[in-house]
């Protein structure tokens, strides 16, 4: 490490000491200064929810899962539908998926300890390079390089790296690895990743209060809002499809749960036909006096945007249903619904 880093990496802690965010999994600066080590599992679990997810979007449900599942022991003991119902609505459900398996091997074959190394975290389900990172760093404070998107932008603008994203990632990881001081290693990741989801935002940097400011070479030459480049996006296509909500008039709602692997695998939804790039009208499941809501449910997946054309009936009779199952009323909550299929059931709610 250069001198001039080891100054830096001073000033962005000394800048972290008084301004960290508080967030329910985080150990400030000052409990970790005085000592208190923060819990592998805490860290392990906020990055999987952090994954292509907000910090405000990921508050609750993790105060959520901590009070439903203390330890990994008892996520591990946990059952795939109760689990797939409390991440209902933070998206990305692959993830639900893998933090399940990860907590099975931890528990069951590691003793409940997570490994301090990047390599074998990366053995685990769900864990990348990112991930990995993250949690040898923060967990364990070790020696190791994070970078997110935040780091990204924040690298790009102080060293002025025009190349664009993502070409130039490896140049930003080397970059930001030969910043990293010579202790402190997971308050010095916590610091950049606040600095550039605080100061270094990406449309409107607040560079005159940046810790940073003098040295940046962006901001020297008034270009750190055009930073990092990126390459253009593709235009994301849009799908359509249906969905049949079926109503029993003693409140009980028929709902399917969907193949384990796919765009919202394992989760509970409406019955429907698949979702494709055509606007073909979709053939209803059985006979009945189906009405249709005059709106649609509109979403946007990573990938995709999608519109859902919305059927729905109420039936007065018991009948053999040979897909999905009936959900009693006082046993239904739809926030334990993807967010997409909640869109759908307060369409029919507004018109019924």
């Amino acid at each position: 490490m250069r001198d001039g880093d080891v100054t830096k990496s001073a000033i962005l802690l000394d800048w972290y000491d008084r301004n960290a965010r508080p967030m329910p999994w985080r150990v400030s600066p000052q409990a970790r200064l005085g000592g208190a080590v923060p819990d592998p599992y805490h860290v392990w679990m906020s990055e999987i929810m952090l994954q292509q997810t907000t910090v405000a979007a990921v508050r609750d449900y993790f105060v959520k899962f901590m009070d439903k599942w203390p330890t990994v022991f008892d996520l591990a003991r946990a059952k795939d539908d109760e689990v797939m119902a409390a991440w209902a609505g933070l998206g990305y459900y692959a993830r639900a998926r893998n933090l399940l398996k990860c907590a099975r091997v931890v528990a069951n074959d590691l003793g409940g300890v997570f490994p301090g190394d990047e390599p074998a975290l990366q053995k685990l389900p769900g864990i990348g390079p990112y991930t990995s990172a993250a949690i040898v760093s923060i967990a364990f404070n070790r020696p190791a390089t994070v970078l997110d998107g935040n780091v990204e932008r924040v690298m790009a603008r102080f060293h002025l790296i025009k190349q664009p994203l993502p070409a130039s990632k490896e140049t930003l990881r080397d970059l930001a690895r030969d910043m990293l001081p010579q202790k402190r290693f997971g308050d010095y990741s916590q610091a950049v990743m606040d600095l550039g989801a605080t100061i270094c935002t990406p449309r409107n940097p607040v560079c005159d209060l940046c810790p940073w400011a003098k040295g940046c070479k962006a901001r020297a030459l008034g270009v750190a809002k055009d930073l990092p480049n990126k390459l253009a996006k593709a235009k994301i296509p849009t799908r359509y499809g249906t969905c049949f909500v079926v109503m029993h008039k003693d409140g009980a709602v028929l709902l399917e749960r969907r193949p384990e692997k796919g765009l919202l695998g394992g989760m509970l939804g409406w019955p429907g036909d698949a979702w494709s790039t055509d606007k073909a009208d979709a053939v209803p499941p059985f006979a009945a006096n189906w009405c249709i809501a005059p709106e649609e449910a509109r979403h946007t997946f990573t990938h995709f945007h999608l519109k859902l054309r919305v059927q729905y009936v109420v039936v007065l009779n018991d009948f053999d249903c040979t897909f999905g199952h009936f959900k009693a009323a006082d046993a239904f909550d739809p926030d334990e619904l993807p967010t997409v299929m909640r869109k759908v059931w307060r369409l029919v709610q507004a018109v019924t």
